[in-house]
């Protein structure tokens, strides 16, 4: 049987014997351009339907031996009759792209079939799990498939995502714009990984996020004690270690981990169940919000509202960094993070373990935006603007700095005026996490 590459791939994801496929004798139909005179076995797109550690999930796998694995009328009927089925069945679709783009020897026929699976993804978009799997080339109008699923995967060394072919780019000489390092540097990818990792991480996700949006947030048994304490207080400037302490057995699964210097995305796993952490990064010794980490936060808080799982922030904000980039685009992104979190259903949980100032307080899942509940350690700062700032604005004197922030800046002003639920320890971090979440269990979303 041909698509032998195609299908290799799959069994690399799926369990072992699982794979049932779908549409295996379905051929290119067009005539045009002497098309028929080649064989084009299963319209080069193998598609069907298996399991990832016992769950069920829907795949189409694209063969380049076939005219390039490129996307005709029939191939794209196939696509969108698997997709079909995962909508209808509630279980995730995973694309396992390496195709040259839509087959020109189809002409309009093409273009339509490309336009049929954008419909069908936007459709599915919050209904079920969508997750591409980029092997070799994804280009043109093929990349807008690539970033309209919930996840994308790169293969780091032969995977090319592109709008326009790199060779067309004038200032393209130094930087491949189409390389799996540039793509998750901007953010357009999720995950860049080895071949044989990427089914690893793709299996592994399957098991973090729930199968579709109908039902709960995954919640698995764990041994790690739930009352644990956590040293963490001296890790929050680099919060990827923070959330591996606070997280069930340091699990942690960070999500476009080489995209901003200021923003970490992740899931992490707390009493057995999957959350999504926001967590500010420190930079150039200080903790300022860029647009990247504008834009990185607000796409994950709202892929984690599409799929149902509850949110973490931990705010550590000074505000925005203070560049022409920021005044370019930072009112658009952080406009965008604001309705990210004001408009998410699940539960928010916010813990404040540094400075939370002016917009940056506002921004970061405060109570004002729709946490459900705020925590704040004892030496957080709560203030309007830096207290030096402050002081010279309202006093016109600088000397006056304590006295502002003994006022304004103490936490325990601000919990009194009830935007801190509670002040906890550093140390007893986790097992408000886990409580919190708890009770938010049944929210209503």
């Amino acid at each position: 049987m041909s698509n032998t590459k195609a299908r290799e791939r799959i069994n690399n994801l799926l369990d072992d014997n699982s794979f049932v496929e779908i549409g295996a004798l379905v051929k290119a139909r067009s005539t045009d351009f002497n098309v028929n005179e080649t064989d084009t076995p299963s319209d080069g797109v193998v598609t069907g339907y298996g399991l990832i550690n016992g769950e069920l999930v829907f795949v189409y796998s694209q063969d380049p031996d076939v005219l390039g694995g490129s996307i005709g009328e029939m191939h794209a009927k196939k696509i969108m009759n698997i997709y079909d089925k995962a909508i209808d069945m509630g279980a995730p679709i995973i694309g396992l792209i390496d195709s040259s783009g839509f087959r020109v020897q189809e002409s309009v026929d093409a273009l339509e079939a490309f336009g049929q699976i954008y419909f069908m993804q936007v459709g599915a978009y919050g209904v079920i799990p969508q997750i591409t799997m980029l092997f070799g080339e994804c280009g043109g109008a093929l990349s807008v498939l690539s970033k309209l699923s919930d996840f994308t995967y790169m293969e780091e060394t032969s995977a090319k995502l592109f709008v326009n072919s790199p060779n067309t780019i004038a200032d393209n000489k130094t930087v491949d714009s189409s390389s799996a390092k540039y793509q998750a540097e901007v953010g357009n990818v999720d995950f860049v990984l080895p071949e044989a990792e990427i089914y690893t991480n793709v299996r592994n996700l399957i098991s973090t996020i729930p199968s579709n949006s109908s039902v709960p947030a995954v919640d698995a048994e764990t041994t790690d004690d739930l009352n644990r304490g956590v040293d963490i207080e001296d890790k929050i400037s680099n919060p990827i270690n923070a959330i591996q302490e606070l997280s069930d057995d340091g699990f942690v699964m960070e999500v476009k981990k080489d995209f901003s210097k200021d923003i970490v995305t992740a899931f992490i796993k707390l009493n057995g169940a999957t959350v999504g952490v926001v967590a500010n990064k420190e930079f150039d010794g200080a903790s300022k919000l860029t647009t990247d980490g504008l834009k990185k936060a607000s796409d994950f808080v709202i892929t984690c509202d599409s799929l149902g799982l509850p949110i973490l922030t931990l705010t550590n904000c000074e505000g925005f960094d203070s560049s022409f980039e920021t005044e370019k685009d930072g009112v658009s992104e952080a406009s965008n993070l604001v309705f990210a979190f004001s408009n998410a259903t699940v539960p928010k949980v916010n813990l404040i373990v540094g400075k939370a100032i002016g917009s940056g307080y506002m921004i970061m899942n405060s109570k004002a935006t729709g946490a459900d509940m705020v925590y704040a350690w004892p030496k957080a700062k709560v203030s309007v603007m830096e207290p030096k700032k402050a002081a010279e604005v309202m006093y016109g004197d600088s000397s006056k700095v304590s006295e502002f922030d003994k006022l304004q800046g103490d936490i325990q002003n601000v919990a009194s005026r009830g935007y801190i639920d509670s002040i906890i320890e550093p140390i007893d971090t986790r097992k408000y996490l886990i409580g919190a979440f708890e009770m938010l269990y049944t929210k209503e979303i």
